[in-house]
């Protein structure tokens, strides 16, 4: 009776081994390919955000303003490529309105300009403290 145990159930261990690993394909949660252009979309939204920001910081109005704040634009302008997620997403948007507002060169630059560039460089100044 035990010759016949071990006549049978060696084999099929083995066959069982064997079989799991052979057929086994890679298997993936999320499409390879989608994950790629998840992460590819995530970096040009980022690269897009600190852009409007650069784009922003480079304005003459914007320098005016900061300069009778006392904000170090230089160190700000630094600071830009160094933000992520949320922060970055709300500071852009800030510096999109800002870009939008002074677009076609506006030779005047009206309260509701003024205070969104305020909003941005106490923003910026934020997240530089926090870091």
């Amino acid at each position: 009776m035990r010759l016949v145990q071990r006549l049978l159930i060696l084999p099929l261990g083995l066959l069982v081994a064997i079989s799991t690993s052979a057929y086994a394909g890679p298997q993936h949660a999320i499409n390879p390919g989608t994950l790629a252009t998840a992460v590819s979309q995530h970096v040009a939204q980022q690269d897009a955000d600190r852009a409007a920001l650069h784009e922003a910081l480079a304005r003459p109005e914007v320098r005016t303003v900061a300069g009778r704040m006392g904000v170090d634009l230089d160190r700000a302008t630094a600071a830009v490529d160094t933000m992520s997620g949320a922060d970055l997403a709300r500071a852009a948007d800030a510096a999109r309105h800002v870009n939008e507002s002074l677009v076609g060169g506006a030779s005047t630059i009206v309260i509701s300009t003024t205070t969104i560039i305020i909003a941005l460089l106490v923003l910026i100044v934020i997240i530089l403290a926090v870091k």
